[in-house]
């Protein structure tokens, strides 16, 4: 059965720019939702229970009917943000250096223009979503989006980089203003880990 991983940091870390609050709701909350709701869905298939996380989500669509559904909302839900809280720390932001820094020049012109195009995905998703810096086959850079809580991985893409736009990752400190969160949320930012998993 699946755990709920231990956050790398506390839940004010990453004060001002996501709030206490809104950390603690996000992680003890949703995010274990996701994983207790994932494992209720597995206890009904001995199959499915002995794969790894990123098998049950890329290969959700094969699962049996009954279980379906639960795979990919509640199996993606615990991918992503198992995903999510390591690439946000206290000590992140800046102009990410490195191998990244090159691809990120190399594929969008330079930071500016992809700090704009993954704003301008980030604010495009209708309702609840992620927006993505995602490696395609050829190792390019791409910035894609997912729906509700679907995985890059389902369409072929590694994802390297993933911003949580439910409005329960943000609505308590900036209520409707997805604009001021993507913006904050730059603040933080592990590139060092982002890098790592090219």
């Amino acid at each position: 059965m699946f755990e709920l991983p231990q956050l790398p940091y506390s839940f004010d870390a990453l004060e001002p720019y996501i709030d206490a609050k809104t950390m603690e709701i996000h992680y003890s909350k949703h995010h274990a939702t996701y994983v207790t709701k994932l494992n209720e869905a597995l206890e009904k298939s001995v199959e499915w229970a002995a794969k790894q996380l990123e098998e049950i989500v890329k290969n959700y669509q094969s699962a049996p009917e009954n279980i379906r559904g639960a795979l990919r909302n509640h199996g993606g839900g615990h991918l992503n943000h198992s995903l999510f809280w390591p690439s946000l720390s206290p000590q992140g932001g800046g102009e990410p250096q490195g191998k990244i820094g090159e691809l990120i020049a190399a594929d969008f012109g330079d930071f500016i223009k992809f700090k704009e195009q993954f704003i301008n995905a980030s604010l495009s998703i209708f309702g609840s979503g992620w927006a993505w810096l995602v490696k395609d086959a050829n190792r390019k850079l791409v910035i894609t989006t997912t729906p509700n809580q679907d995985n890059p991985i389902t369409q072929g893409f590694t994802p390297l980089l993933g911003l949580d736009v439910w409005e329960h990752a943000y609505y308590l400190k900036y209520q409707n203003r997805r604009a001021e969160y993507i913006e904050a949320w730059w603040n933080v930012i592990n590139w060092e880990l982002i890098s790592e998993r090219l």
